[in-house]
């Protein structure tokens, strides 16, 4: 398992990646004239990616057929995700368009942590904790008034 500073690094890495993604994406989606092929071909390189990771790997999927399956509705929002991004974006902007995103991120990660969904840890959402949310909104929303000039 990472460290706390490696599992941050790693997931700062994402972040950063996210709105790579929906900007590279949203340019296929573009020059394709189709999101929705931009979509596939976009799945169609993140299965071989993951499939050669998961080769080198000593990965199995040996409890897939036993798991609940509600557990498989991610696979459904993760293309949910990238087929609106890419649709949305260069209409909407891809700073607009994540910036919705996060506050989406925000919330429904602190409903998740209060309740304990989906097996997370439970974290309460105190009043400190909703203040810390909330000032990281504001904090999105001032990027984009700020870019606007």
């Amino acid at each position: 398992m990472p460290s706390a500073t490696q599992s941050a690094a790693i997931m700062l890495t994402a972040g950063i990646g996210i709105p790579i993604l929906a900007a590279l994406n949203a340019a296929l989606g573009q020059r394709l004239g189709s999101p929705i092929a931009a979509g596939v071909i976009l799945f169609l390189v993140a299965l071989l990616t993951t499939s050669a990771v998961f080769f080198f790997s000593s990965g199995s999927v040996k409890g897939a057929t036993s798991a609940p399956p509600h557990l498989f509705l991610a696979g459904c929002l993760v293309a949910f995700y990238v087929l609106t991004i890419t649709w949305v974006a260069p209409t909407f902007g891809v700073g607009n368009a994540v910036f919705f995103v996060l506050i989406g991120q925000l919330i429904s990660a602190a409903v998740i942590d209060h309740f304990g969904l989906f097996g997370a840890q439970p974290s309460p959402l105190t009043l400190w904790r909703f203040a810390g949310i909330a000032v990281m909104g504001f904090g999105v929303f001032l990027t984009q008034i700020a870019g606007r000039g």
